[in-house]
């Protein structure tokens, strides 16, 4: 089940305007062109800024993603109408071959289950070409990114075009070994409406993340660094077998 960030549609429709800043999406921007991809599966694709921005370029674009109000907004942005939207999990695409899939921000964390991690490989697997490639990626455990998820290190308050003020921060919850659940709080000033959102994301090593690719089909190219958070995260580079 989707988070309610991207699930309900009120926190849905703030969720962009509180997420301006996204230089993650010109590197995944970037290595489409590198790759000279034509046709791009967006797993995730969440409300579908990087979606739409491929299709304004004229790349053929498929968005998944199982948050029917987030697939709603993006279904009004600009180039919208130039992408296949599917409403489900990648297990829910129809045939397709494309050339490369890609997994922004968090996506890859969310399958906390291997065995949920498992069948949504296979099915992005199937849905390249083959020699198509897969690129997301992944924070390094061994960085505890987790440490700052705390309302004093998150704490903002926003004014929002035709939304008004929206206070919002972070608070962890639960660390395990492999797990982190945190919550995330947005306050609606123009009703004093709250409204939380809870997730929990799995923390694999690069050493699991690589089997994982293995037994899915792909060969694992390269593992970059990634030039928005420089030592933070993994960038995997997998191609289908």
């Amino acid at each position: 089940m989707p988070d309610d960030l991207f699930a309900v549609p009120r926190l849905a429709a703030v969720y962009d305007p509180l997420e301006l800043d996204r230089p993650d999406l010109d590197v995944y921007a970037a290595m489409v062109a590198e790759f000279g991809a034509s046709r791009v599966l967006d797993v995730g694709c969440g409300t579908g800024t990087f979606a739409c921005l491929l299709a304004e370029r004229g790349i053929e674009v498929v968005g998944v993603d199982p948050a029917l109000a987030s697939l709603e907004i993006a279904r009004t942005k600009p180039g919208a109408e130039r992408v296949r939207w599917v409403h489900g999990d990648a297990g829910a695409l129809p045939p397709v071959q494309m050339d490369l899939a890609v997994m922004t921000g968090n996506v890859a964390q969310v399958f906390v289950a291997d065995e949920d991690w498992a069948t949504t490989l296979v099915a992005v697997r199937r849905a390249l070409v083959p020699g198509g490639r897969f690129v997301f990626e992944a924070r390094d455990p061994a960085r505890k990114a987790w440490l700052g998820w705390t309302r004093e290190e998150t704490y903002d308050r926003v004014e929002l075009p035709e939304v008004g003020v929206v206070e919002h921060w972070t608070d962890l919850l639960e660390v395990t070994s492999t797990t982190v659940t945190f919550r995330g709080t947005y306050v609606f000033a123009s009703d004093g409406k709250r409204l939380t959102s809870e997730s929990t994301l799995r923390f694999r090593t690069r050493a699991e993340l690589e089997e994982s690719l293995r037994q899915a089909g792909f060969a694992v190219d390269e593992v970059r660094d990634a030039p928005d958070r420089p030592g933070l995260e993994f960038v995997f580079v997998a191609s289908a077998r």
